[in-house]
């Protein structure tokens, strides 16, 4: 029998037709699965790298998720990569978690340097467990913990506790020139020097200061102006706000005839004042004073000594992130010659202009009340100049 071919065709045509339906339909199944897989290892991902993360909870609800760099006095520090360095009150805090092992400082310790324990940190039921390697948790409350440092403040923190003598100094060093020519020839010369170590129980400072100037007018030549300031300090804590210091000074100042002023004591000082950009010392105590004077035409050289009791204060100020300001003023008063006494007061600017260039500009005034027969009380000295800045 004769076989139709357009039966043929049409029974090929159908079959192929009606299967390829569930195969669109398959396809279409593994396009959807696909798609599902992909969200969920996405949100997978996206939880795994928030869980990375430690977590913050304030009272008001607000989260902070980035990674604790430390807990000092009353004050949670957390840097985000949304937010940058975030200052958080620690008693705003409800919840804490930290992804890995802080190093934790509990309250009440009277060794110094108190232990550190190495955990992390979770909330729970108004508590914060620390979970320290293989040991059991401890729970303590959050005002038991006196502070927490990440690995770089940890590391910054035990550098400050034993440095060497020569570790650890920071300051400016400053020159300034200034000069005239023509019908009168003038220089002025000036140069200052300030640097302090400061470790977490003590700061120890040096200054100097010198200015030079002459002038040479119709061909006579004289100097005009010849100072030189100097001396060092020891500041120990004793508490909180209290510190007990010694210091050093030297001063030489022609137009005094001063050839030597050599001042060494010793006193308190309270911190009346502590804050982010500043603080502001008042400070007491005595000192043993020498001075050495040069002869005069009318009066030949000599030299007197005397205890002084001395009262006065510190201050210094961050105006801004470039320019910070600091000022010193002491009364010395002469227990050996009753009246008599000494007066020093001290202001200087700091300003960066890069990250190791800096312009200062400094000014101080030194009383007398008993100087030499034919010379003023006081002296000024004022400089400015460009510096740089160093640390080790």
């Amino acid at each position: 029998m004769p076989i139709s071919t357009s039966a043929t065709s049409s029974t090929e045509c159908a079959f192929a037709t009606s299967g390829s339906r569930p195969a669109a339909g398959f396809l279409s199944l593994l396009a959807g699965a696909g798609r599902t897989c992909m969200a969920f290892a996405l949100l997978t991902l996206l939880a795994t790298c928030c869980a990375w993360g430690d977590q913050v909870t304030l009272k008001n609800g607000d989260r902070v998720s980035g990674s604790i760099v430390k807990k000092d006095g009353n004050n949670l520090t957390v840097k985000s990569d949304l937010m940058g360095v975030v200052t958080i009150p620690w008693d705003q805090v409800v919840e804490i978690k930290s992804a890995g092992p802080l190093n934790v400082v509990l309250a009440g310790q009277t060794a110094t340097p108190p232990a550190v324990i190495k955990a992390t940190i979770a909330s729970n039921n108004g508590q914060i467990t620390l979970s320290a390697g293989s040991g059991a948790p401890q729970a303590v409350a959050p005002a038991g913990i006196a502070a927490i440092r990440d690995g770089v403040e940890e590391a910054s923190y035990e550098r400050l506790l034993h440095p060497g003598l020569l570790e650890l100094w920071t300051g400016t060093a400053t020159l300034g020139l200034a000069g005239t020519a023509g019908n009168a020839v003038t220089s002025t010369f000036t140069t200052g020097v300030n640097a302090s170590r400061t470790t977490n129980h003590d700061v120890m400072s040096i200054y100097f200061s010198a200015v030079k100037s002459s002038a040479t007018v119709n061909g006579v030549s004289s100097n005009t102006a010849q100072a030189v300031r100097g001396g060092w300090k020891y500041n120990r804590k004793v508490g909180s706000r209290l510190d007990v210091n010694v210091f050093n000074d030297y001063e030489n100042d022609k137009f005094q005839n001063l050839d030597l002023r050599f001042v060494v004591g010793g006193g308190l000082g309270y911190r009346a004042w502590k804050g982010k950009k500043g603080a502001f010392t008042l400070q007491a105590g005595a000192d043993y004073d020498r001075d050495a004077f040069s002869a005069l035409a009318a009066s030949p050289a000599f030299s007197r000594t005397a205890a002084e009791a001395y009262w006065g204060d510190d201050f210094s100020y961050k105006i801004n992130g470039s320019t910070s300001i600091t000022q010193s003023a002491r009364m010395f008063n002469n227990l050996t010659l009753t009246g008599d006494y000494r007066a020093n007061f001290d202001l200087a600017a700091n300003t960066k202009i890069s990250k190791w260039l800096v312009w200062n500009l400094a000014f101080g005034d030194h009383y007398l009340s008993d100087p030499v027969a034919g010379r003023k009380p006081n002296d000024v000295l004022y400089t400015t100049g460009i510096g740089v800045t160093f640390g080790h």
